[in-house]
């Protein structure tokens, strides 16, 4: 059983839907985004090709991201939220661990990081090579929310004042609207607001007119914007794949805060997605670890109000082909680059000085 790769989005998108783990972050979609930004995907499937019942069906994908070092003949790669696979199979997993080591050694690959959405105690820690990694490229840990129940039981799980939130909304006429790809600037221009309030960097707009728009066509996202008075005042975008729906961005305007669209917002994407058939919501993105000092704990108070649980993972795994090459990318390196910013700050400021 050794990995094809794979040049069809239809073949690929139906493979990676049947397997567990599967994210949408391993969707093709992902992959041609991310080709527009500097990186080169690869389409890997592992099928069973052994002689019995389940001949032929998909056993593993990896979406394998390149990005090459400037000039230097070196890459790096990079498996977002995946391999998608059955990790309770010893030899299956051993298999395809051993064919992305491979893989990463004929790409001339400083390292090969992973992140599949693992809980613990599961570790790679059993494969020699493999370390976890410093550099956490998603968020570690989330927040689900269970949608096979009722909306009355949904309703029941979330923190009294969340609901009370949610009734306020509607009470006081904010409306929820499905956006379009005519509305991508207008999101954006909230998200911008957002960034500058909550002090946050963004990209340009092109590249998240590239990342949303490429989803919301292949029908994987769809913007949900509230209003008030005809007025938009608040945004998120639903992103879904193989019955899961995730929540990546969320915008609101400084424009009538008190009227707490955000709450009814998540309240209608809970819907929205139950609708179109996913089982759960993630809430994507929690702290490392439950304590007050996180700085994300404000958000994982948010996102629990609407009855999110609290879900651990494995986090991202390296295999450095060259031990000495990795030290230097992520140790050695990053500290240069520091100290080379710092003195070119100091420079400027004596110029500005003098």
């Amino acid at each position: 059983m050794n990995p094809t790769a794979i040049t069809s989005r239809e073949t690929w998108n139906t493979a990676l839907a049947q397997l567990p783990l599967a994210h949408v972050l391993q969707t093709w979609e992902w992959g041609q985004f991310k080709s527009r930004h500097g990186w080169t995907p690869s389409y890997l499937l592992w099928n069973d090709n052994s002689p019995h019942k389940d001949a032929g069906l998909p056993k593993a994908a990896a979406l394998v991201l390149r990005r090459r070092l400037g000039r230097l003949p070196l890459c790096v790669l990079y498996v977002p939220k995946g391999p998608a696979m059955d990790y309770a199979d010893a030899p299956l997993v051993g298999k395809v661990m051993g064919d992305l080591e491979r893989f990463a050694h004929q790409s001339r690959a400083i390292f090969i990081k992973i992140d599949p959405d693992l809980p613990p105690p599961f570790s790679l820690q059993g494969r020699r090579e493999w370390i976890e990694s410093t550099e956490q490229i998603q968020f570690r840990n989330t927040m689900e929310i269970d949608l096979r129940q009722s909306e009355d039981q949904l309703l029941a799980a979330m923190h009294h004042k969340t609901r009370y939130n949610i009734r306020l909304a509607q009470k006081r006429g904010v409306t929820v609207r499905p956006g379009a790809l005519s509305d991508l600037e207008l999101l954006y221009a909230m998200y911008n607001e957002t960034a500058r309030r909550d002090q946050f960097i963004i990209r340009p707009l092109d590249y998240y007119r590239d990342a949303w728009g490429s989803f919301i066509e292949a029908g994987l996202a769809q913007p949900l914007i509230a209003e008030f008075e005809n007025t938009p005042i608040a945004a998120l975008i639903l992103f879904r794949f193989a019955g899961r729906a995730y929540y990546f961005y969320g915008m609101s305007r400084d424009l009538h805060r008190n009227l707490m669209a955000p709450h009814l917002l998540q309240w209608e994407a809970m819907r929205c997605a139950r609708a179109q058939g996913c089982a759960v919501y993630d809430l994507w993105g929690a702290p490392d670890t439950l304590d007050e000092s996180d700085p994300m704990w404000g958000v994982y108070r948010f996102k629990q109000g609407f009855g999110g649980q609290f879900v651990q993972r494995i986090g991202a795994w390296d295999y450095p082909t060259s031990r000495p090459l990795y030290w230097l990318y992520t140790t050695a390196m990053p500290h240069v680059l520091n100290l080379m910013r710092h003195r070119h700050w100091q420079a400027r400021g004596k110029l500005q000085e003098a």
